[in-house]
């Protein structure tokens, strides 16, 4: 596979050998996370941050806890992957304490959508409890590729990203499979492999390892019984979707357009939610 030229907008301003996806939101230059200090909206160079000290009005000096935990935000952390990881784990738990009430409550099926629409999101939540292996084998990967992606799309974009791609893995078995209940993380586990490839193959990387990755995890959805390889197909393209909006809409001037495609992208996944549950519903009345 041949490899995309390098495009210099794509490094860090201060550090060219290494690739992001963040611009700072005051002059619109790329900037990688050791760079980046998160302000009210976005992220800002440290230069732009500089400057606004000197302008600003001297603030008063805050608790170190209050220090500590801004610091913490502003350092690049994926707090957001942890977030997921740490909240998927808390469920798991939960599904034990209950004895898979959890479960029942938060999988995929499409029966129950109609009153209850936040299956179509909450299944990547909840996990079998009959094997370990299913939790530590998602996790394990968003584990991987979470902070990568979260430090080159920024948190909010990378949280977007997750429940979109989620979001699609539950509309595939809806209009594949609608009659069967889908637990976990994998649909969009695979929409963050989605856009990973999407992300690099712009980024001028080579895909060939992350190629084989996504063939051979789709061939074990196949190929395994009891795996919803729906899920995995629909968050694929999901993810790659997202992050191809993301990329065509970088620039700092195009911000306002990538709000309206994302919105415009989940809204089209609702109505294809409404059309997916109209059609069960009639083939069930015939």
């Amino acid at each position: 596979m041949s490899t995309a030229s390098v495009d210099p907008a794509n490094y860090c301003y201060r550090h060219p050998d290494r690739q992001s996806f963040v611009l700072c939101q005051r002059c619109g230059r790329t900037i990688c996370p050791e760079c980046q200090t998160q302000a009210a909206v976005g992220v800002h160079c440290p230069e732009c941050v500089r400057e606004a000290r000197q302008d600003g009005p001297r603030q008063r000096q805050r608790p170190a806890v209050v220090t500590s935990m801004r610091q913490a935000g502003a350092s690049g952390a994926p707090v957001v992957t942890w977030s997921i990881i740490g909240l998927t784990v808390l469920v798991y738990i939960l599904q034990w304490a209950t004895s898979g009430a959890a479960t029942q409550y938060l999988l995929f099926y499409a029966d129950f959508v109609p009153s209850q629409p936040w299956r179509m999101l909450t299944p990547a939540l909840v996990h079998s409890t009959s094997s370990i292996f299913h939790i530590l084998f998602n996790m394990y990967s968003l584990f991987v590729f979470g902070p990568v992606l979260e430090r080159m799309l920024g948190r909010w974009r990378f949280l977007v990203l997750y429940l979109l791609a989620d979001f699609g893995g539950q509309l595939a078995v809806l209009f594949i499979a609608p009659g069967t209940p889908v637990i976990g993380a994998s649909g969009a586990i695979f929409g963050l492999l989605g856009a990973f490839f999407v992300i690099q193959r712009r980024l001028g990387g080579n895909n060939l390892q992350l190629i084989i990755v996504i063939v051979i995890n789709l061939a074990i959805g196949f190929i395994v019984p009891g795996i919803a390889w729906q899920a995995h197909v629909g968050g694929l393209v999901a993810g790659g979707l997202v992050a191809f909006v993301f990329l065509m809409t970088r620039e700092r001037r195009k911000r306002q357009l990538q709000v309206l495609l994302i919105v415009a992208v989940a809204v089209v996944f609702v109505l294809l939610t409404v059309l997916g549950l109209a059609l069960v519903f009639a083939r069930a009345g015939t």
